[in-house]
């Protein structure tokens, strides 16, 4: 398969790093000629023969209002959306049969990739999905007070979270759980926020995963900063910021792309297009696919099959080794799609149709690899079998997990808001506990009645 860049990818290594010149010879041979444009050859005159101009027609009063309301209203309903493209290519090695497909600039980057550790993307798409299933359960039991699911993107995030490495610092926003398990983040510390208990669960430094981002876009921020400093102290480390096709259209993420690509700083900017930024559509969002904007930042862009975890492996090491031999940013619009809902305060029947739902759960991530291990002897029913007890058995953990959370104790808050204190954060606290205390005393007094 093919794929459109949006810049030049810059100088390559041969083998197997890199892909070397044949994805480029191949990609050439393979993309689409542009169609010529139709002109029509007028016959030479000379100025002698020219026709003489006629003089512009003189408009009639009635003329010249009706060309004025014309006017009006072309300005009222804008400017004309251009004509639709053609749908973009995207690399894609596994079709959605789960019949593996060649390409020849990505492939190097799987080439190793041996069955044991395909049936470990299998077994983490599996486990992230179940987990995913149980967050929401426990969510609708009033267990926690919201869930943002990821039904549908396991692909994209396994695929992109196995690419890295262990010293690659991770940006995520605040749908990330299979990144977050590719980075050792144990599940039930990703609830500890959803329930209300902590300020987010796990230490940043620890996993190099940076806690969940609700302020939609700032990360990317924070990952090109970082990426900078990576920069500064001589480290062949890269970072990677995952957000969403409606955080694309964030002032943050595009200051962001101006940043990481002035600097270039040695960052992935991973966008899961699920081509809905809430109830809105991506064509609401742009009027180009999403990768084709870095060419605008001076870097390039690659869309790969977000459905297709092998794809999605292949291209994030991509980016990531570029990053690290110093070759700036890189944008991966994985294309994939939400099946469930935004967060679980939402109602995607009201704004989408069920035959777009079915349509893309014939292309379910999860049964692609199944079909590709089936087909190629890589797992057996034993395996799968397996997998099914393990995957209940972490719903299990994580429900009991949860619902064993201590509540925490309310004065927290006013804790590590300042390194030094802050008199009115102290004058806070103290209303803040003679509140709590008034409790306390109206029981008392209710007592001695």
């Amino acid at each position: 398969m093919t794929v459109e860049s949006s810049a030049a990818r810059g100088t390559r290594r041969g083998g197997t790093e890199t892909g070397g010149d044949a994805g480029r010879t191949a990609r050439a041979a393979e993309s689409p000629k542009p169609a010529r444009r139709a002109t029509a050859k007028a016959p030479a005159k000379t100025a002698a023969k020219a026709p003489a101009r006629k003089a512009p027609a003189k408009r009639t009063p009635a003329k010249a209002t009706k060309a004025a309301k014309t006017a009006k209203t072309a300005r009222q309903a804008g400017p004309a959306a251009p004509a639709t493209p053609a749908e973009p290519q995207l690399v894609q090695l596994l079709t959605p049969e789960g019949k593996r497909v060649a390409d020849a600039e990505y492939d190097p980057y799987v080439a190793d990739i041996t069955p044991e550790e395909l049936r470990g993307l299998y077994r983490d798409m599996v486990l992230t999905r179940r987990f995913d299933a149980e967050a929401t359960s426990l969510q609708r039991q009033g267990e926690l007070g919201l869930w943002a699911s990821l039904l549908g993107q396991e692909a994209a995030q396994i695929g992109s979270g196995r690419a890295t490495r262990e010293d690659d610092w991770v940006f995520p926003t605040y749908r990330e759980h299979g990144v977050a398990w590719c980075r050792g983040v144990d599940p039930a510390n990703l609830l500890g926020m959803f329930r209300g208990v902590n300020h987010g669960g796990w230490d940043p430094n620890s996993n190099h995963f940076q806690l969940y981002t609700i302020v939609i876009g700032s990360q990317t921020l924070h990952a090109t900063g970082y990426a900078m400093g990576i920069t500064k102290d001589g480290a062949d480390s890269a970072v990677i910021a995952y957000f969403g096709d409606g955080a694309s259209s964030q002032g943050d993420v595009n200051e962001a792309f101006t940043f990481s690509a002035v600097y270039n700083a040695p960052v992935v900017f991973f966008c899961q297009n699920n081509q809905w930024a809430i109830s809105e559509p991506t064509e609401k969002q742009t009027r180009v696919p999403l990768y084709q904007r870095a060419s605008g930042f001076g870097f390039p862009g690659v869309r790969v099959d977000g459905n297709d975890v092998l794809a999605c492996l292949a291209v994030t090491k991509a980016a990531l080794a570029r990053a690290r031999r110093g070759e700036g940013p890189t944008l991966v619009e994985a294309f994939t799609y939400r099946m469930g809902a935004h967060t679980t305060s939402d109602d995607p029947t009201r704004y989408r149709s069920d035959d777009e739902r079915e349509s893309w759960e014939a292309r379910d991530p999860i049964q692609r690899l199944r079909a590709h291990l089936e087909a190629e002897g890589h797992a057996d029913e034993a395996f799968f079998t397996a997998l099914e007890e393990e995957s209940e058995a972490l719903g299990r953990r994580v429900r009991e997990a949860v619902r064993a959370m201590p509540d925490p104790d309310p004065m927290a808050m006013f804790e590590h808001t300042y390194a030094d204190g802050h008199a009115l954060v102290d004058e806070e606290r103290a209303e803040f506990a003679a509140y709590q205390a008034s409790f306390e005393d109206a029981d008392v007094t209710g007592k001695a009645n």
